[in-house]
């Protein structure tokens, strides 16, 4: 197939996208199994549908480790969970002081959002009241979206999240609901599901992503696609899986880097308008290639992850220098 008709195929893809016509399963297909001489046309595409939406803007967002260990799940992924025996701090829920240093943290990596995370099923009422009070306080005094993920909420955790100004709720679907109790089995794929949904009748925004690198097939790529925007979340953090030794998945690899810019190409076509986050693993996942990443993705976690080290987050700001894109401040 010549260039000019390769072209072709990944343009029509992305005059879809930007049609609001979803790309049938064969295409989704297509663009997974792409030679990988084909992949700088793809990201071209791609990026016609970024830009449409987001220009040349780039949202930046920053995790703290909230609570770290101590996890009843068997997430395979995780080195938090109860079956993993990797060496992770333990600590229950940070103190206010230390969640409003992590917020200015935040500021001063030009981040405009800040990810309060805490590990663990759900939160208690007494852990969901300290979050809370920290979440008002950061509120009142500094210029940050804030993001929670606390795992299922019950009840009306939902609502008092809400109530005090948390913008943004995280709860990924992580795999495809066929491979999901490979992953894990204390809870269900369907609790996910229904997490968000809470989180989106109470008016917080959405924001549920996957890990690519668990076992899952192509076909459970597209379908993890198609899940997301049947949920209509509004970011999505693509996560690559770090393999971690210590869990399940220790010896998963990791994912090929032109493989991984295929996925978030795949993800733009799917969810067009949509905040796509390169996120975990980008670092071990993508490595040099780092930088093409967002002409597919418009978005990035800075600093670290929850148990595995990011890049200087001056690194990351001189790509996005660059590339010849901005970074965009207080914008979820």
């Amino acid at each position: 197939m010549n260039t000019i008709i390769v072209d072709l195929k990944w343009q029509s893809l992305a005059q879809k996208a930007l049609q609001g016509e979803c790309i049938i399963l064969e295409e989704g297909l297509a663009v997974l199994e792409a030679d990988n001489d084909e992949v700088l046309l793809l990201l071209q595409a791609a990026f016609q549908v970024r830009k449409h939406f987001y220009g040349k803007k780039v949202k930046l967002n920053m995790i703290i480790n909230a609570k770290s260990g101590l996890c009843p799940e068997d997430c395979g992924y995780c080195s938090q969970s109860i079956v993993s025996t990797a060496p992770v701090a333990k600590y229950t829920l940070l103190d206010k002081d230390t969640l409003l240093a992590g917020a200015r943290e935040a500021l001063a990596r030009k981040a405009g959002t800040y990810c309060i995370v805490a590990a663990g099923k759900g939160p208690t009422d007494k852990e969901l009241d300290q979050v809370i009070d920290a979440v008002k306080e950061i509120r009142e005094t500094m210029p940050l979206k804030i993001c929670a993920c606390l795992g299922i909420l019950k009840g009306n955790q939902a609502e008092r999240l809400a109530e005090a100004g948390v913008h943004r709720y995280n709860h990924n679907l992580n795999t495809s609901k066929a491979n999901y109790t490979a992953i894990t089995t204390t809870h269900t794929y369907d609790q996910r599901v229904e997490t968000v949904d809470q989180v989106k009748s109470q008016g917080m925004s959405p924001c549920s992503g996957v890990i690519i690198g668990m076992g899952e097939t192509h076909q459970e790529i597209v379908e993890m696609a198609y899940a997301l925007r049947e949920l209509n979340v509004d970011s999505i953090p693509i996560n690559f899986l770090n393999a971690v030794p210590g869990t399940p998945l220790e010896h998963a690899g990791r994912t090929p880097s032109m493989k991984a810019l295929k996925v978030l190409a795949l993800f733009r076509f799917i969810c067009p308008s949509k905040e796509i986050r390169v996120a975990g693993g980008r670092e071990v996942n993508l490595r040099t290639l780092q930088p093409l990443s967002l002409y597919a993705a418009n978005s990035l976690f800075v600093g670290d992850y929850l148990t595995t080290a990011g890049q200087d987050v001056t690194a990351d700001h001189q790509i996005i220098e660059d590339l010849g894109f901005e970074i965009e401040l207080n914008a979820l």
